[in-house]
């Protein structure tokens, strides 16, 4: 069985080499899980394009801001 093709897109840490979270493209994923979302401890949640569309929407309009306030 062969692997998937995932391209990385973004690390939100970049200041190490730990395995800090990642976006991917999974080009060989079904498409309602085509995006690929890691974090550092090696869990992960796939989400389709659309929906990965409307999450970075709401972190533009500030929609999600009230999260960072209630996790500090």
């Amino acid at each position: 069985m062969s692997e998937s093709v995932q391209e990385p897109v973004a690390r939100f840490c970049g200041n190490c080499n730990c395995g800090c979270p990642q976006v991917f493209v999974d080009h060989d994923a079904p498409e309602e899980r085509r995006i690929r979302i890691t974090d550092d401890f090696g869990q992960q949640i796939q989400v389709s394009a659309d929906q990965f569309r409307d999450l970075l929407e709401q972190a533009k309009t500030g929609s999600l801001d009230p999260v960072t306030t209630m996790a500090g």
